[in-house]
């Protein structure tokens, strides 16, 4: 088993973005570069789905209690655990304050600042070979459910309120313009890989 490579003044990093991004992408990658430990938002919250049996594109089903109790486990990895790489949507929004964690934000928008839908709903179809509408489902859908249920949980209803908003990042990626080992590049940079 490789040793985890110590970065300097990080202890970890989350990576978050939109359905479809390259988020989880980045993170398996990093995660095999520094030997760190990879947790997958998505895959936590596909369990707590089976378990109370929702479809996983009814976030609305989804009690408050579970967004929160996650939220706050994220947290206390971040401050009390090292050499992990949380990838999930809100873990760079849960990371503010906390010293030693390096935000990463993973977008994919044009150069007029869109965010490119038609991009992100091709990858979903290719990575998880899902059908055009359920890749819609995904991104439009759930993405949406997401949002409204986190400005009420965590923004206070502000409607202008997103996670991906670049103040929360030390590094926005995109991937529009970046291929998977160009975003690799930037971030292994940036967090000071040698």
């Amino acid at each position: 088993m490789n040793k985890p490579v110590e970065l300097p003044n990080i202890k970890n990093i989350t990576i978050s973005g939109r359905i479809g991004a390259g988020a989880t992408t980045l993170a398996k990658k990093l995660s095999e570069v520094l030997h760190w430990d990879l947790l997958e938002g998505g895959d936590l919250f596909e369990k707590i789905h089976e378990k109370l049996k929702l479809d996983q594109s009814m976030v609305s089903g989804r009690p408050d209690h579970f967004d929160l109790e996650y939220e706050e486990k994220v947290k206390k990895m971040l401050v009390n655990e090292d050499n992990h790489i949380i990838q999930s949507h809100l873990a760079g929004f849960d990371a503010q304050e906390i010293p030693g964690i390096f935000k990463i934000c993973i977008i994919c928008e044009d150069e007029e600042g869109n965010d490119k839908k038609e991009i992100r709903i091709d990858r979903l179809i290719n990575r998880d070979k899902i059908s055009l509408e359920e890749a819609k489902r995904e991104v439009l859908e759930r993405e949406k459910q997401h949002l409204g249920k986190w400005i009420r949980l965590y923004a206070g209803g502000d409607q202008e309120w997103n996670y991906w908003d670049k103040k929360y990042y030390d590094l926005v990626i995109n991937t529009y313009s970046h291929n998977q080992d160009e975003t690799l590049k930037i971030a292994l940079g940036k967090i000071g890989y040698r």
